[in-house]
């Protein structure tokens, strides 16, 4: 039977939940994930926990904040005077938006605090400091290279 192996092309079906048993993502409805092992495409632990799996097999996977989206980082949150931000924009807890780095890099962010002058922005992750679990199963593997007749 055919191992996932690094540099291989997986489709994969998941569903994501997190501890408290909520479910935050899910291939179930949708094509199963594509991407090629080993390269980043995938938050790490992810990645790991699909290496070596067979076609056809299922399994639960644990995966820890620093082999997911990381911890949260504070300097990553950020309170801006209420006025720097153009009136036609809503202003909720929970909504987000985009900024522009000084650099020009669009960045998103989620509005956690509104005040009469300040509204507070965080630009981690929404699943930052936080530990993951996926259900996996292993549809398909192949190299990649659609010349070499795998099935890829």
């Amino acid at each position: 039977m055919t191992q996932a192996k690094s540099g291989d092309t997986v489709r994969i079906h998941y569903t994501g939940t997190l501890d408290d048993g909520s479910t935050f993502d899910s291939s179930a409805g949708r094509d199963p994930l594509e991407f090629k092992l080993g390269s980043g495409q995938v938050i790490p632990g992810f990645d790991k926990g699909v290496d070596g799996m067979s076609v056809g097999e299922k399994k639960t996977i644990h995966i820890p904040a620093d082999e997911a989206y990381g911890q949260k980082d504070d300097r990553a949150v950020q309170a801006i005077p209420r006025e720097n931000i153009p009136d036609d924009i809503p202003l909720e807890v929970g909504i987000q938006l985009q900024m522009q780095s000084p650099t020009g890099q669009v960045m998103p962010v989620t509005v956690t605090e509104v005040t009469e002058t300040e509204v507070t922005l965080d630009a981690n992750h929404p699943l930052a400091g936080k530990d993951l679990t996926f259900e996996l199963e292993l549809v398909s593997v192949g190299c990649g290279d659609e010349s070499c007749g795998c099935g890829s």
